[in-house]
């Protein structure tokens, strides 16, 4: 859940909160979030959406800088029906609203919700809203269409060639294409800043109605091969950002913290750790950043990439008994821009004596430009 657990606070899915519905828990009073650090430049900000990092008081947008939220703080699972477990609540700020497919109603048999249009009707009004005061803002669209049990508006279902969940990314292609015309008709284009991600690779296991394909890469969500981890990232600013350009930069989601700020003009917190860097030269200036990227899994380092060099240490595959072992394999892979191959030059690397994630790390880092190396012993 890179977005969720990186792209408010910059630090690691580790050191964050994931809270399904059944955790009381919630996102620390210590974190401090990118809307809290924008409001030192007068940015309004506001969520639409889910929120996932706490369904209590506490722990909602508004406790953390957000100005204004209308959504969910959990993903739209069930329906249910029994006090135990209700429905998940659709918030308007502080106000609750209703619930999911009692007041906003999602047909799991058909699909059908007009969810995403009311979305896109509140970012759009907020952005008009925005552009009228002459105020900043920050805008975190988070719609979930694409997550099951998928769904599309009655306009789109049915629409494209790829069943249901294409019919859900086929309106989240067109809400945001709206976005984009409301900022150009509100003239202020040129000096707005949006990036298109998501949070993961597709949902295989959910099956071809309600998830999508990962193309050549391995496996999926869930999991922290490519096809889990490397989303689409599109940045969108004319006059700023060419039209058709492409960059090899390694990012992560958690950089967009640090790139919003340094785009705002706003320092980032210098009493901790930020895991994110500012990929500012990479979107304006087409320079690269030479840097490596750690995969967790709860609190759990799985694998490291360096360049194009990716070891896993454990996947989706291993048991846990295989995982503890003194003496494993590293799965060593070379990644290309466009798929995903093993390197036959470095398989089955032999890793030996009491294992250790950040010395594997290190000997992965010593040896990336000498692939002959066979052996590691801590």
């Amino acid at each position: 859940l890179p977005v969720r657990n990186g792209f408010y606070t910059t630090n690691a899915h580790a050191r964050n909160a994931y809270t399904p519905q059944e955790i009381v828990g919630g996102i620390s009073q210590d974190e401090i979030l990118l809307p809290e650090l924008l409001k030192k430049k007068d940015y309004i900000s506001k969520i639409v959406g889910k929120w996932h990092l706490g369904h209590r008081t506490q722990y909602l947008p508004l406790k953390h800088g957000f100005d204004e939220w209308f959504g969910a703080p959990n993903c739209h699972f069930g329906p249910y029906n029994d006090s135990f477990r209700p429905n998940i609540p659709v918030y308007n700020n502080s106000e609750m609203k209703g619930r999911y497919y009692e007041d906003f109603e999602i047909n799991v048999k058909t699909g059908e919700s007009n969810l995403t249009q009311i979305y896109l009707e509140e970012g759009l009004k907020f952005i008009s809203q925005r552009a009228t005061a002459q105020r900043p803002f920050f805008l975190y669209w988070a719609p979930d269409a694409t997550h099951a049990p998928v769904y599309a508006s009655k306009h789109f279902l049915g629409k494209s060639q790829r069943g249901r969940y294409g019919d859900a990314v086929m309106e989240l292609d067109y809400s945001v294409g709206q976005i984009l015309a409301q900022l150009v008709s509100l003239g202020i284009h040129n000096n707005t800043l949006v990036f298109f991600t998501s949070d993961n690779g597709a949902s295989v296991m959910s099956g071809p109605h309600q998830g999508g394909s990962n193309g050549p890469f391995l496996c999926g969500k869930e999991t922290t091969f490519e096809g889990g981890m490397r989303e689409p990232a599109i940045a969108w600013w004319p006059g700023r950002i060419p039209a058709g350009t492409v960059s090899h930069q390694l990012g992560s989601v958690m950089d967009f913290f640090s790139t919003s700020l340094s785009v705002a003009g706003v320092l980032p917190p210098d009493d901790r750790v930020i895991d994110g860097l500012d990929l500012s030269s990479a979107l304006f200036n087409s320079s690269l950043q030479d840097r490596p990227i750690f995969y967790y899994r709860g609190n759990q380092m799985m694998a490291v990439r360096i360049g194009q060099y990716k070891a896993h240490y454990w996947t989706w595959s291993n048991s846990w008994e295989e995982f503890n072992m003194v003496t494993h394999n590293l799965q060593l892979l070379l990644l290309s821009p466009d798929k995903n191959i093993a390197c036959g030059a470095c398989g089955g690397w032999k890793v030996t004596g009491a294992r250790s994630r950040a010395s594997l790390t290190r000997n992965v880092m010593a040896v990336i430009d000498k692939p002959e190396g066979k052996s590691f012993t801590r």
